[in-house]
C-alpha cells in the first residue's frame, strides 16, 4: 500500500513578517511542519503498524528549505521524502499549489492508494488544499477525519466530526483524507529515526521536471 502524505512548512512564530510582494518572509525564519500535518503523518503511521508493505511518501511543495520537514517526517516514521520547489512557484494561492501537487502526483508518484492531508494549515487556514488535489485527481475525498480505523489493503472506515456529531464513512482507495488535531501527543523520532533521516536523499522536482 502506498501513501502520501502532504505536507507544508509554516513559521514557528507569531511574528509573522511579509515581502513587498504580500508574501510571507520565510529566509531567516524557523519553519516547522504544519501541526495538522503531524497528524496526517500520524495517521499514515498507524496504517503502517496494522497493515503489511506500507510505503509512506512524505511530499510537499515549497522552497529548498523545507527539505529540512521532509527530513523531520522521515525521522518520524515516513519512508521518503519528495520535494517540488521552483521559483516559479513563489506566491502560488490554494488553487495554485493543489494544481502543482496534483500534477506532480500524476506524473512522479502515479500508484498512490491513499493520499493524507491536514485540514488546514496554520498560516492559511481555508481548508481548500486538501479537497482540491483530490478534484484534480478525480478521486474521493474525506474531510474532517478524527480516525481511520477498520482499514485493510482496500478499503477503511472514517469517523468524521462535524458541528452536529460524528459520522462513519466506509470508502475505498484511491482516496483523499483530510484530518483533524488529535488529542494525543504525536509520536517522536528515536536516534534510529535521526540517523535514517540524514541519510535519506531527498528527491526534488522543479516545475520542468512535473
Amino acid at each position: 500500500m502506498n501513501i502520501i502524505v502532504c505536507i507544508k512548512q509554516v513559521p514557528d512564530t507569531t511574528d509573522i513578517k511579509w515581502t513587498e510582494n504580500n508574501t510571507i518572509q520565510r529566509e531567516g525564519v524557523e519553519s516547522v511542519i504544519n501541526p495538522f500535518d503531524v497528524y496526517a503523518i500520524e495517521a499514515a503511521l498507524k496504517l503502517k503498524k496494522t497493515l503489511p508493505n506500507v510505503f509512506i511518501t512524505a511530499l510537499t511543495m515549497g522552497p529548498l528549505q523545507a527539505e529540512d520537514i521532509l527530513r523531520k517526517a522521515i525521522s518520524i516514521g515516513c519512508d521518503n521524502g519528495v520535494l517540488i520547489s521552483d521559483k516559479k512557484f513563489a506566491g502560488a494561492d490554494t488553487y495554485a499549489t493543489a494544481k502543482t501537487l496534483a500534477t506532480a502526483i500524476k506524473s512522479k508518484l502515479p500508484d498512490f492508494d491513499l493520499i493524507i492531508c491536514g485540514q488546514f494549515a496554520i498560516d492559511g487556514d481555508t481548508a481548500q488544499t486538501g479537497p482540491e488535489i483530490a478534484t484534480q485527481l478525480d478521486i474521493p475525498q474525506i474531510t474532517y477525519v478524527k480516525n481511520l480505523d477498520r482499514s485493510n489493503e482496500k478499503s477503511s472506515y472514517a469517523t468524521r466530526e462535524l458541528e452536529d456529531g460524528y459520522e462513519t464513512v466506509k470508502f475505498s482507495y484511491p482516496a483523499l483524507v483530510c484530518v483533524l488535531k488529535q488529542d494525543f501527543e504525536p509520536t517522536r523520532p528515536l536516534i534510529k529515526g535521526f540517523i535514517k533521516a540524514q541519510e535519506a536523499e531527498i528527491i526534488k522536482y522543479s516545475m520542468e521536471d512535473i
